[in-house]
């Protein structure tokens, strides 16, 4: 009986063609002649494609033309591929059904047709194709009505062709007015973000919404459409003329705002008074200070979830609000601020959330396990503590915070950590791990080493980690803007010292010391005229570096919450053992590695799945001396992308990531909000 697994890990698109990456899982010692076998569900019509096979790990590669997968028939306008795994074991042939674990949105092929790439109640991939559709019609991707005004999301190419000059008009359709609001935003690579202005929204209504631009000398007018319905977005307004704006979706999915009389004072009121109950009862719950045992014993209590939708967020175990939950959570305000968002943090993070007004739970009181166990989907970089239950009718996705160099989970052979032992640790590990529904990847060989580290079964999305969109989007005038906001001079180079921690410094369980394994007098002195260093140390290092002496030059930006933000402002990253090289690989400038206690390092703890000595990315400096004369010799090559070795590595590690983890994120859990109403 043969167990193999073959799973859609990954699309790629140019323009007619679709690059089809699939994971294989428990293959057999030999597989012969690999082949897809596409099954059009309807016409009961095949097609057979040859498969490519990469050297490392079991990844495989397919290449098919859309055009390939339309065929006349009976005036057939729907087609719906399923995907099949066809091989030899010895002597017999085997016939395998592709599952999937890739989000896809729609891919515009024409004005009248598109793609997508989705799954079956059994989690079987589809390849399904739509012709024949309104060509008068433009679907966006969400439509918020806010105090900010109404803001539309949409695609800005066809077929990977741009939208030349793109706008948005707004008619009122009882004056037949028509105003119109240039598309000017790109929000991520091929999709835009235009907002009309709630003081414009002043006329009784309602409104009609098109979408004008020009494709392929054609000049084109569609009205607006949402092929779903308004779930999670923000739908109602107060406008200036004291009306209350609200969106609708009508029986053919067109868009609407309508413009409705304004509610009574004695409805707001009440609406007023209810609301102030419940916030009552939620500082009074908030502020009561429980041990581990009634904590635990409330999570044992039986709970049903919210009625409305509600993501719980946390990051770092509630240290901080950053890294990819953070970037998930901002996408999802964007596109769909009428779900419920609240963040899992420590005390010490109120005020911050406070000041930036964001929903929080404190960590460790009834408020928080009453929320945690009533959300419906937990998005975290970390584990929760095992004895937090999860509810069946929860979701939980796990981002993770790294592509793994040092041994994880079941590789680590002897875990020196305190307060545990290796076989608790490797319990307890897998365990957390398959409490996880799905865990993001960002490349194949993060996506192995999650399979075997963490006895992982359950889903992996292969989408890039969301916290590195930024360093793709991310423009010359934003990163001017983030060293004016982190008061770093502009006329000064960059440099970055990132290292982790150290499993045997520990001064008790979770905390661990540091000290600079380099002098900051001699630094200054080789490059202090024109260069600042930034120090990041790792979220678990509990002492605080002392380094007022040199203010002027260095900035201990340890806390600051979005360490992406300190990439983009670095000329230079040195770091150790530290994973932040791969993220930092994405901007292709030079990476300084500084393993001043390698032998200890590589013997007595974790040991690393890379060949330290030969594939990493840059320069090894063994001793202080060495560190300085490369950290000169890099800040003279500020552009890696011709380097040979570079490229490889990031060919290896960082090609799959388009800019758009966050939103492929945000996809994943909207298919499992709408599958569930």
């Amino acid at each position: 009986m043969i167990l193999m697994r073959a799973i859609l890990s990954e699309v790629h698109s140019h323009g007619n063609q679709q690059s089809l990456t699939l994971e294989l899982i428990d293959v057999p010692f030999v597989v012969n002649d690999l082949a897809m076998i596409f099954m059009e569900n309807n016409a009961k019509a095949s097609r057979l494609v040859p498969i490519k096979r990469r050297e490392h790990h079991h990844v495989v590669d397919v290449t098919i033309a859309v055009p390939a997968f339309i065929f006349e028939q009976d005036n057939q306008r729907e087609f719906s591929w399923a995907m099949y795994l066809t091989f030899n074991v010895d002597t017999k042939h085997y016939l395998l059904e592709v599952e999937s674990e890739y989000v896809s949105d729609r891919h515009q092929l024409t004005l009248d047709s598109y793609f997508q790439f989705n799954a079956d109640s059994q989690n079987h991939a589809l390849f399904e194709i739509h012709t024949g559709q309104n060509p008068d019609e433009f679907v966006v991707n969400s439509i918020n009505l806010t105090k900010d005004g109404l803001t539309v999301t949409g695609l800005n190419t066809i077929n990977d062709q741009p939208l030349e000059n793109q706008c948005l008009l707004l008619e009122n359709a009882a004056t037949a007015t028509v105003t119109e609001y240039e598309i000017a935003t790109e929000l991520l690579r091929g999709l835009f973000s235009v907002t009309v202005p709630i003081a414009d929204l002043t006329a009784a209504g309602p409104y009609n919404l098109y979408v004008e631009y020009d494709y392929h000398s054609q000049h084109v007018r569609q009205r607006l459409v949402l092929d779903r319905e308004l779930t999670g977005q923000s739908g109602a307004q107060a406008l200036p003329s004291g009306r209350i704006g609200r969106l609708e979706r009508v029986a053919d999915g067109r868009l609407q705002v309508q413009t409705d009389a304004p509610v009574s004072l004695k409805r707001k009121v009440v609406a007023l008074g209810s609301k102030a109950e419940r916030v009552k009862a939620g500082l009074h719950q908030l502020h009561e200070k429980l041990s581990n045992r009634y904590m635990r014993w409330l999570f044992k209590q039986g709970h049903r979830p919210f009625a409305a939708t509600t993501i719980i967020f946390e990051s770092f175990g509630g240290r901080q609000i950053s890294d990819s939950p953070l970037a998930i959570y901002q996408m999802f305000k964007q596109l769909y601020p009428g779900f419920h968002f609240v963040w899992s943090v420590e005390r010490e993070l109120v005020p911050y959330c406070k000041a930036n007004h964001i929903a929080y739970v404190v960590r460790r009181t009834a408020r928080w396990a009453r929320t945690l166990e009533k959300a419906q989907y937990w998005i975290s970089n970390a584990r929760f503590p095992a004895w937090v239950k999860k509810p069946k009718y929860v979701t939980y996705i796990q981002t993770w915070h790294g592509t793994p160099l040092k041994k994880l989970g079941l590789d680590i052979e002897n875990v020196m950590m305190p307060g545990t032992t290796t076989e608790a640790y490797h319990r307890n590990f897998v365990q957390e791990a398959n409490r996880w529904d799905a865990l993001v990847s960002p490349n194949d060989y993060s996506t192995q080493i999650f399979r075997s580290a963490f006895g992982f079964n359950n889903q992996i999305l292969k989408v890039g980690y969301p916290r590195n969109d930024e360093l793709i989007n991310a423009t010359p005038v934003d990163i001017t803007a983030l060293k004016q906001k982190l008061k770093i001079p502009l006329d000064k180079k960059v440099v970055m010292y990132a290292p982790t921690y150290r499993d045997n410094q520990f001064v008790e369980k979770g905390k661990y010391t540091f000290e600079l394994p380099f002098s900051l007098a001699d630094f200054k002195q080789r490059f202090g005229e024109d260069t600042v260093l930034i120090l990041r140390m790792h979220y678990l290092i509990s002492n605080a570096l002392d380094v007022s002496e040199y203010s002027d030059f260095v900035y201990d930006l340890s806390s600051y919450p979005n360490i992406s933000d300190l990439y983009l402002v670095s000329d230079l990253l040195i770091t150790d053992y530290s994973s932040v090289f791969f993220d930092y690989a994405y901007l292709k400038r030079p990476i300084l590695f500084y393993p001043y206690d390698y032998q200890l390092y590589q013997g007595e703890l974790r040991g690393f799945y890379l060949d330290y000595e030969h594939d990493l990315p840059g320069t090894i400096a063994h001793n202080e001396a060495e560190l300085l004369v490369n950290i000169r010799n890099g800040l003279r090559q500020p552009d890696m992308s011709q380097n040979a070795k570079f490229q490889a590595f990031y060919e290896r590690f960082c090609a799959i990531d388009d800019g758009q983890a966050a939103i492929k994120v945000v996809r994943y859990v909207m298919h499992q909000i709408e599958a569930n109403q």
